[in-house]
């Protein structure tokens, strides 16, 4: 999996030095044990070689060097790539486009950003300790081998069982991980979707029924999660279990082959330390256990990474001012069509009301024009310029969007209508949507805190408007006034109406009055365009007017 190998190159330097550290200390407690052989051989023949014992305490130095090293490196190098990988993840979100991010729930998004990240950044450190902790075993049956060839027959006996254990462990234990990371996923994203209903849920009543909902997948989970410790409890008792014969298989020929004076007392110590060493590979269950949870999340990620993030061209627009052409546009979701075969040519510079009953395509076609969705076949055209060649820059300074439900994001009332804009534009925006009053009336004016602004539906509809109000070329107003009263709605459609000829302004609506102060109206009906004409020539038709009531 390329995540998954990616993953495993992001702890930069930390990476090789935990490989380092673990290599010697694997390395200092393979040569411990014939060190140890020789200081005993030494004192049995009642010889003083304090060699030995000075290699010895060198090698346990090195040893307690490399715990410490690896101590330390393991957890950096795992908070840098859990770092890099919810970056990485977060800007992809953002990069696919809203239409392509809602495959997943948001709840389900932010589990993946959150917890999965940091299961997938064990990935590094992961391969190193199951590498390091491989070694060990096939270093002692070596130098088993080097003492006498029986020794190491009678390890491996031992050693073949304890390789079929952390076979099958692998084997379950991934399915396992996977199945509950995404139980989790489920529960995070309806918590997420009651989260953002709460009022509604509250002033229904349905808090009990919410709560069933939102933990309905808990037993799954809980099941999931006694299925993996039932894997990881058995492979270790297994593991366990078949350890031992190993040692007593090796101490077994050992004492032979000391009867028989082929090793020494010393050789015979050796030996048992290195099939206690060599049955320590049961404990790759856990080295195996983290490896399979850095897998399941990493391919949690790769389902979002792996989606391909919206093109962008190298092209500019030239002068103009503002002309909208969608031309044989199709657009089309979960097999059901939105928009059928559109042909529209909206002049530059005048206010395009859209209109139609609800499921007309209104918000598609609003979508469409500001690029937040790709049309399935057909073309949208500003200016004389496909938009999916223009730069990202280039099209968003074009192109502002307003919506009925604005979210409102940054620290600030002003960065909510500008971020990083000069504050003369922003108050500007802000009067011309008639923002600025009520802003003015905060505590701290345009540099109040978003959560100590509490703001009405309308309220915070006209900082949407002004947030959109720096667009150059193209305004689209997705339904963006239908909580401001009339008197408010009124003045903010002479602005609009003030605009005229500077860009372009193509306004969803369900109000007569609004498409009445347009220059031209777009009647929509099941995905077609009806009619497209002043409001007063298409007011004549009577399903024209069964489109407002």
């Amino acid at each position: 999996m390329t995540t998954f190998r990616a993953l495993a190159r992001q702890g930069g330097g930390w990476l090789p030095l935990l490989g380092v550290a673990d290599l010697a200390g694997t390395l200092g407690t393979l040569a411990l044990p014939v060190v140890l052989g020789h200081v005993i051989d030494s004192l049995v023949s009642g010889a003083s070689d304090r060699h030995w014992l000075a290699v010895a305490g060198a090698l346990i130095a090195v040893a307690v060097l490399a715990d410490l090293v690896g101590a330390f490196a393991a957890p950096v190098c795992i908070a840098r790539t859990t770092s890099w990988l919810r970056t990485r993840l977060v800007r992809h979100v953002f990069a696919i486009g809203p239409e392509a991010a809602r495959r997943f729930d948001t709840g389900d998004l932010v589990s993946r950003v959150s917890g999965n990240a940091v299961d997938a950044a064990q990935a590094g450190p992961g391969l190193v300790g199951a590498v390091t902790a491989v070694l060990p075993p096939l270093g002692s049956l070596v130098l088993l081998a080097y003492l006498d060839v029986w020794l190491a027959v009678a390890f491996l006996g031992g050693l073949a069982l304890v390789a079929c254990v952390l076979t099958a462990f692998a084997r379950r234990t991934t399915a396992v991980m996977t199945a509950y990371q995404q139980i989790q996923g489920r529960i995070a994203a309806r918590l997420a979707e009651s989260l953002a209903g709460a009022r509604t849920i509250a002033a229904a009543g349905t808090v009990e029924r919410e709560e069933r909902r939102v933990l309905e997948p808990l037993p799954g989970l809980r099941d999931e999660g006694g299925r993996m410790w039932q894997v990881l409890s058995r492979s270790s008792a297994q593991a366990a279990a078949v350890g031992p014969l190993a040692l007593v298989a090796v101490l077994a020929a050992g004492g032979m082959e000391l009867l028989a004076g082929r090793i020494s007392a010393g050789e015979l110590f050796a030996a048992g330390q290195y099939a206690v060493i060599g049955a320590g590979l049961g404990g790759l269950t856990g080295v195996f256990g983290q490896l399979a949870r850095a897998r399941a999340a990493a391919h949690r990620a790769e389902e979002v990474l792996g989606i391909a993030p919206v093109a962008y061209g190298p092209q500019g627009l030239p002068p103009g001012p503002g002309q909208l052409v969608f031309l044989h546009v199709t657009a089309r979701a979960e097999g059901t069509t939105l928009l059928d075969r559109v042909d529209l040519a909206l002049p530059g510079g005048a206010a395009v009301a859209v209109v139609g009953r609800s499921g007309a395509g209104k918000s598609v076609l609003a979508a469409l024009a500001a690029r937040l969705r790709e049309p399935d076949e057909g073309q949208v055209v500003l200016d004389g310029v496909p938009l999916d060649r223009l730069t990202h820059a280039e099209l968003r300074d074009a192109v502002g969007c307003a919506f009925e439900r604005p979210v409102l994001v940054g620290e600030t009332v002003a960065d909510a209508v500008g971020l990083g804009l000069p504050a003369d534009r922003v108050r500007a925006a802000a009067r011309a949507t008639c923002a600025h009053d009520f802003v003015s009336r905060l505590p701290e004016g345009y540099d109040t805190l978003l959560a100590d602004a509490p703001m009405s539906g309308g309220e915070a509809q006209r900082l949407g408007l002004a947030r959109a109000w720096h667009a150059g070329r193209l305004l689209v107003l997705d339904d963006a006034t239908s909580s401001l009263d009339m008197v408010t709605e009124l003045q903010v459609g002479r602005a609009l109406t003030a605009d005229r000829g500077r860009r372009t302004r193509l306004i969803v609506t369900h109000r007569a009055a609004t498409a009445a102060r347009a220059d031209l109206v777009v009647w929509l009906d099941a995905g077609r365009v009806l009619g497209v004409g002043p409001h007063d020539q298409l007011w004549t038709a009577p399903a024209y007017r069964e489109v407002f009531g």
